[in-house]
């Protein structure tokens, strides 16, 4: 297997990494930002042929990895030949190397949740020109997709993601006082600051629900969310007859990177059309995982955590409308980690960037435009105090 690896500084990245060298896997390129020393240490381990880094470092990393051809193109290192190209990128910076390796004709293990989110039917139109391939990496849509393998689509009647409710699931009832320190203490798995956020606030989660629709090609209406505190159950499916199948296992995320590299080769070329992969072997240790404890399940609490309806509404409006979202989110959550804004000031940021979001038909170009006007008006509110 031979891997490029996008975003390999990264939460996921790494972990990306840490089961190429598990596997014995070939690195043949390497995409990062501006972590020089990271990116020093993971060349001399892997032995890339080619790196991109973030531009403002491009001079500084060329005389840093001697010996490696070094770019400032993530798009140009996904289109490299691979066996599969895992795309870690977080934000709408990971669409333009996702849109470009499915086009190649590459097979991408897809972390970059904004890609099916804001941009679905434009990245499928580019794995339909290319043929390229695609299966995601999140526990819970590896989780959906491991439960649908040898099932059809039309007996499904229900997709169901867990969620851990983040730190903030039991309390305090009043959330307006909390601070970014408390929002970053995840009860279950170790991720980026933003993600931690978005988990902290639900819009993760209202984020994974968009991409779950589009990647199955179901309605948002069959696809619902359930808070499972132990996380040990990714994903479930219900099924017309009434039957549930679930999918889980140890809150590792290795283990989901795994299964979407391995299935990756013979992933999607359209939503849900899902076929099996062949595992390889015990990841981390995880085979002789205990089969013990309670499982609990819950419904989320929507009036302490309005960004997971807010999801929904910007994926049933369509269109523009889910890039505007994502947008406002990402600067409603960098505000609030700078202590610009406070805990749910994120939730009436990106309500009233939605109110104002016109609609419009979604393409590479709308798509850039929406985002850049979401932010400028995130950014409005942010300085104004948001206020509702």
């Amino acid at each position: 297997m031979k891997l490029t690896v996008l975003g390999s500084t990264g939460s996921i990245g790494t972990q990306a990494l840490d089961v190429a060298r598990e596997r014995g896997w070939e690195v043949g390129a390497l995409a990062a930002g501006r972590k020089l020393d990271l990116l020093e240490a993971q060349v001399r381990e892997f032995r890339p042929d080619v790196v991109s880094v973030a531009e403002e470092v491009l001079a500084e990393a060329r005389s840093r990895l001697p010996g490696v051809r070094v770019i400032a193109s993530p798009s140009e290192v996904a289109a490299l030949p691979a066996d599969v190209v895992v795309n870690a990128m977080s934000g709408l910076i990971g669409l333009e190397p996702t849109r470009t390796a499915l086009e190649a004709g590459r097979a991408v293990a897809l972390a970059t949740k904004e890609a099916m989110v804001t941009a679905a039917d434009l990245i499928w139109q580019a794995a339909a020109r290319g043929g390229g391939r695609l299966v995601p990496v999140d526990s819970e849509h590896t989780g959906v997709f491991q439960c649908l393998t040898g099932e059809h689509l039309a007996d499904v009647a229900e997709l169901i993601l867990t969620a851990s409710g983040g730190p903030f699931r039991d309390g305090p009832a009043d959330l307006s006082g909390v601070t970014p320190e408390q929002a970053l203490k995840h009860p279950s798995w170790s991720m980026g600051p933003k993600i931690t956020i978005d988990s902290a606030t639900l819009m993760n989660k209202g984020l994974e629900v968009m991409e779950c629709a589009s990647l199955y090609g179901l309605p948002l209406s069959q696809v619902g969310v359930v808070i499972h505190p132990q996380s040990v159950v990714h994903a479930a499916v219900r099924f017309r007859d009434g039957s549930l199948k679930g999918q889980f296992g140890p809150t590792d995320m290795r283990l989901a990177i795994a299964y979407a590299i391995d299935a990756a080769p013979g992933g999607m070329t359209r939503p849900g059309d899902v076929r099996g992969a062949r595992r390889g072997p015990s990841v981390a240790g995880h085979l002789g995982w205990p089969l013990r404890g309670s499982w609990e399940f819950r419904e989320p609490d929507a009036a302490r955590f309005p960004c997971l309806g807010l999801a929904y509404r910007a994926g049933e409006a369509g269109g523009l409308f889910p890039a505007a979202l994502n947008a406002a989110d990402e600067v409603a959550v960098a505000a609030f980690l700078a202590g610009q804004i406070g805990f749910t000031d994120i939730p009436r940021l990106i309500e009233r960037v939605l109110d104002e979001t016109p609609r419009g038909t979604l393409s590479w170009d709308t798509l850039a435009q929406t985002e850049a006007w979401a932010r400028a008006r995130a950014d409005e509110l942010v300085a104004a105090g948001v206020r509702a």
